[in-house]
């Protein structure tokens, strides 16, 4: 597995901070960008691939299995110096701190037993034009389940945004920017691209990853 997992991270580019595009939100905050990236780097983490220079997109990451995954996932956000916008649950905002910090990294408190709510109101917040990067988890839990949800796919149709795919690998310790997904409508035909770009890609824990992604 180790093997194969190195050869996929090879076939991505190494990942250039001054190649980012003109159209994505930036977030100025240079010290703290700073320190992310050499705290990246001294935990051994490193980015491949690209992201597509756009003002709105819909980003999905996975696997999410651990809450360990929160490190790598904040610091890069942080790293890359981007408004990135997250969809957490709300009852990570019950202690005050904690509140204070997942807002100022750029996480959203959402009410999941309100599901099509949620929907229509992030659609909204792109229908306003504003620059918007939304990121969330595809698969719903850190515990295993069969697939993703639907919610992240609809809501990039519904918004007409693209989805970013990005991949959490711990065997080589990389956050991967995979190919950008135009969805068409087609939703079996476009799930299918996107876990395919996840082949070899291993979790925190390894069993609690979606049985798709397990496959891919």
């Amino acid at each position: 597995m180790s093997q194969d997992v190195s050869r996929v991270a090879q076939l991505l580019p190494k990942f250039s901070y001054d190649a980012l595009g003109s159209q994505l939100p930036r977030r100025h905050r240079p010290l703290a960008t700073k320190m992310a990236r050499r705290l990246l780097a001294m935990l051994g983490w490193r980015l491949l691939g690209r992201l597509p220079d756009v003002p709105q997109a819909v980003i999905i990451g996975a696997p999410h299995t651990s809450n360990v995954d929160g490190v790598p996932a904040i610091l890069t956000m942080l790293a890359l110096g981007l408004d990135i916008k997250v969809m957490g649950k709300k009852q990570l905002f019950s202690v005050p701190i904690l509140s204070q910090f997942l807002t100022w990294v750029g996480v959203i408190a959402i009410d999941r037993d309100k599901k099509g709510s949620v929907l229509q109101a992030n659609i909204d917040r792109f229908a306003t034009g504003e620059p918007l990067l939304l990121a969330l988890a595809p698969e719903g839990t850190r515990q295993y389940t069969e697939s993703f949800r639907t919610g992240f796919y609809y809501l990039a149709m519904g918004a007409g945004v693209p989805i970013i795919p990005v991949a959490l690998d711990y065997p080589t310790k990389t956050v991967r920017f995979l190919d950008v997904c135009y969805p068409t409508g087609d939703y079996q035909a476009d799930l299918a691209g996107i876990i395919k770009q996840y082949h070899g890609v291993v979790g925190y824990h390894p069993s609690k990853m979606a049985k798709i992604l397990q496959d891919a």
